[in-house]
């Protein structure tokens, strides 16, 4: 976490709103859908590992993405994530009927304040309590249909920059 000094050497080099202009991206875009979704948790210090795992390990570029607070927790059953749960489990299936999405990937990680703010998890049970999750999510997706592809990860910070992915199995 970034102390308030360091906020404000933050704040002060980056551009106010107001000075923001139009921006083409250099990256061109490309139509083809790849037919693959994942759905992990929004917590973006996860985000480029997360992507990176996708790109360039998985070979997926382009994913559809869905990023939630808990990722796959609210597919695994919790009375906390009910509303939740109906609206990931609509727009995957939207996903997957639309996006002609045949593949999913699920990605958990580390320490993750869904569980321990919102679902109450002690830390002690959060890492057993993740993996359970995947795995009830991996059923919860397969019932969708069964040409499903469904694989599930777990981030871990495996030092002070660095982040493993280990797959889950069910």
């Amino acid at each position: 976490m970034m102390d308030a000094e360091a906020f404000v050497a933050y704040r002060v080099g980056m551009p106010s709103h107001s000075e923001l202009t139009d921006h083409s991206s250099p990256i061109p875009f490309d139509a083809n859908r790849i037919g693959a979704a994942a759905l992990y948790c929004s917590d973006g210090r996860f985000g480029e590992q997360v992507d990176h795992l996708l790109h360039n390990t998985l070979q997926l570029p382009r994913y559809d993405r869905l990023a939630v607070p808990g990722g796959a927790a609210c597919l695994a059953g919790h009375f906390h994530a009910y509303r939740e749960e109906e609206g990931v489990a609509e727009q995957l299936r939207f996903l997957l009927q639309v996006h002609d999405v045949r593949k999913v990937i699920l990605i958990a990680h580390q320490d993750c304040a869904y569980y321990t703010q919102w679902l109450h998890v002690a830390p002690l049970q959060l890492e057993s309590r993740q993996r359970e999750d995947l795995a009830k999510a991996i059923r919860h997706v397969k019932r969708f249909g069964i040409d499903i592809e469904v694989a599930a990860y777990f981030a871990r910070r495996t030092g002070e920059e660095q982040v493993t992915f280990e797959q889950v199995h069910l």
